[in-house]
């Protein structure tokens, strides 16, 4: 049997490392754009930047695993084409590869800004290596930076560049940073732990096009800049997909539409990673998630169904991101929660806002608070019913949170069914 992936960024190397050792004895071919090995990405917006980490740290596996275990891997070439009839992948080396399993690891790509100047190459998107390289040798003292969007991406760069001692200046259309993607307290909470950094935050900001020297903005006015870096969301990588015909998201950002074994419209083609539209069981839905640990998640679950083995039990999404010395965490989603609840005081830099749907926890948003991620993420998974003013008192432990008065779990509340999406 032949599995090709096609994608080695996380989610495709580590489906190829997970079908070695679920005991797959076929042929793997991982085919991938970039001229390196699989890596890590997080780091790229942090340590990378700041001149603490370096490939090696960054590879998700030693050069030499891939020969090692008989895994081809293929660096600098890009997949143009699929024949779902025929099996076979055309790759742009004018390679026909043939394939039994074909997993789609595609990722995704930098929304662009329909603006004048939007496709100058000195923009930076900070999805790769060769780019954060190309920030990182920029960055310093005398150095002014210009971010265009507030999300994580953008508030971990500004943060990475402010600790290197550039200039910084983040420029948000809409009335609060990561609005999409957190909570009010939440946004609350980093636009001052930013701002008190030296990030001069600009919110309510239409950005009109980029020029020589910097961002015009709708009132006409130039913001100047040295370096300009864009994050305003990302698009699924999915035109192959859809060429070859297979099922995908007509919508919004896009995405191949998968089952919870990470298989895609055609049987004998799986898609994981953010390229995908996903069940996420613990919430009743289907959606786009972009993470680590989804990426893993779904490249087990492929591993698994091409070798036969049983599927893991869903998770709970889960996310994260380090600003200067903060260390956020979320698990869950918020979008069904009926009410939130503050624990903790965010004045301290320690804290979690708690969403709920009833009396049942959905997501918690967990900044420098690992015992409330981590009880959350549990209670969250195992739809335990919690009492709320204990819930929002500190001083009563996590653990006990989720306890009846009698000291003794209580049973666990119906799942919703996701109607209130």
């Amino acid at each position: 049997m032949k599995v090709v992936i096609v994608g080695a960024g996380h989610a495709g190397g580590s489906a190829a490392s997970l079908l070695k050792a679920s005991g797959f004895a076929g042929e793997i071919v991982l085919i991938g754009a970039e001229p390196v090995a699989p890596y890590q990405r997080p780091p790229l917006s942090k340590a990378w930047l700041k001149g603490e980490a370096d490939l090696e740290s960054l590879l998700l596996r030693p050069d030499t695993y891939y020969a090692e275990q008989g895994i081809d891997l293929r660096t600098g070439v890009v997949a143009n084409a699929i024949s779902p009839a025929d099996h076979t992948v055309t790759l742009s080396d004018g390679t026909v590869e043939p394939y039994d399993a074909l997993i789609l690891a595609t990722g995704s790509t930098g929304r662009r800004l329909p603006i004048p100047g939007a496709d100058r190459p000195d923009l930076i998107e900070l999805r790769t290596i060769a780019d954060a390289e190309r920030l990182k040798a920029q960055l310093g003292p005398g150095c002014r930076l210009v971010i265009v969007g507030g999300g994580y991406i953008g508030l971990e760069a500004a943060a990475s560049a402010r600790g290197l001692g550039a200039e910084v200046i983040l420029l948000e259309r809409l009335d609060r940073v990561l609005k999409r993607v957190a909570s009010e307290p939440l946004s609350a909470f980093f636009t001052e732990r930013h701002r008190a950094a030296g990030v001069d935050i600009r919110l309510n900001v239409e950005v009109a096009g980029f020029e020589d020297g910097g961002v015009r903005l709708s009132d006409s006015s130039l913001v100047g800049a040295d370096v300009i870096l864009v994050g305003v969301g990302a698009l699924a990588n999915d035109g192959l997909a859809r060429a070859a015909g297979l099922a995908c998201d007509p919508a919004g950002s896009g995405g191949i539409i998968v089952d919870e074994m990470a298989r895609t419209s055609d049987a004998a083609i799986y898609a994981i990673g953010d390229v995908t539209v996903r069940p996420v069981p613990a919430h009743g839905c289907t959606m786009r998630l972009e993470s680590v640990p989804n990426a893993l998640e779904q490249a087990r679950q492929a591993a698994h169904a091409i070798v036969g083995r049983a599927q893991a039990a869903p998770e709970v999404p889960w996310f994260w991101s380090d600003q200067y010395d903060i260390k956020l965490q979320i698990a869950g989603l918020p979008q069904e929660a009926d009410r939130t609840v503050v624990r903790g005081d965010p004045a301290t830099g320690r804290f979690a806002v708690f969403h709920l749907y009833g009396d049942r926890i959905v997501c918690v948003e967990a900044v420098s608070a690992p015992p409330e991620f981590m009880a959350g993420k549990q209670l969250i998974g195992r739809r335990t019913p919690v009492d709320v003013a204990r819930l929002a008192d500190p001083a009563v432990s996590m653990k006990a949170v989720g306890q009846g008065a009698t000291g003794q779990a209580q049973g666990c509340s119906p799942a919703s069914d996701g109607s209130s999406r």
